[in-house]
């Protein structure tokens, strides 16, 4: 067997079991357990996985709270919305996801004269004072922990939107599971908005990358245009491949 097809393989076994020894995955795959140790090392440097004893378990990257995750890398974020927000045009109709980076937009948005649709009990209130700034909410259930809109309902709130742009966040990147969000009510709105967009930019710093978590709600090649502050030699080549604007934030 192929070394990249069996460690895709030990990925998705591991995936399937949630932890497993190395000694099942020797007993499984038939190589030896140094290969086994270097297949899953390199599982573990790309985020996939995470060393337990005596073996391994997903890396399952944790639901933290909105107020956990704002605390965290400000200035890059801040620089990151800054960018994104050049890109909106007065008369837009765009959708601003939940996000600790997505709502630093609203600062740099305040006096151009757009819709903006959202999920984010937190957009709508820093829009407020905004007289320019036309604000829709999705509604729906308020998850406390990400102080979003989301709802389990098939009818869903943004189905029947045509956006312009839309400013996506995500609790994790890679180019094997795609954007992910730790939250499955909430990816149901993600999912759609994406497929109702002309142009979708993903906002996301540095350490967001080579993670994952429960729900993959597109594929890194639908994003449109992919704004960070810096980015592995990897994720450059991928977005050349599949035709990403990659925009790297500076002062």
């Amino acid at each position: 067997m192929l070394k990249t097809k069996r460690i895709q393989q030990i990925q998705e076994y591991v995936f399937e079991h949630e932890s497993v020894s190395l000694d099942d995955l020797v007993s499984v795959f038939e190589v030896s357990k140094n290969t086994i140790r270097r297949d899953v090392q390199k599982l573990v440097d790309e985020g996939h996985i995470k060393k337990v004893y005596g073996g391994v378990a997903v890396n399952h990257v944790k639901l933290e709270s909105f107020n956990e995750r704002q605390t965290r890398n400000q200035f890059q974020k801040r620089l990151i919305a800054k960018t994104a927000a050049q890109y909106v045009e007065s008369g837009d109709v765009i959708f601003i996801d939940s996000g600790t980076t997505t709502l630093e937009m609203i600062e740099f948005l305040k006096d151009k004269s757009i819709t903006i649709v959202t999920n984010s009990l937190d957009v709508i209130v820093k829009a407020l004072p905004f007289d320019a700034l036309k604000v829709i909410s999705t509604g729906g259930y308020l998850e406390r922990e990400t102080q979003s809109f989301s709802s389990f309902n098939h009818a869903n709130p943004v189905k029947n939107y045509n956006f312009d742009k839309v400013f996506m966040a995500s609790t994790g990147i890679s180019i094997s599971n795609g954007v992910t969000n730790s939250s499955p009510v909430e990816s149901e709105i993600k999912e759609t908005v994406i497929k109702r967009s002309t142009k979708v930019f993903l906002l996301a710093d540095h350490t967001k990358f080579d993670k994952y978590a429960m729900i993959t709600y597109c594929q890194l090649h639908e994003v449109d245009y992919l704004i960070t502050d810096k980015v592995d030699v990897s994720y450059q080549h991928y977005a050349k491949e599949n035709e990403i604007t990659l925009i790297l934030a500076e002062e």
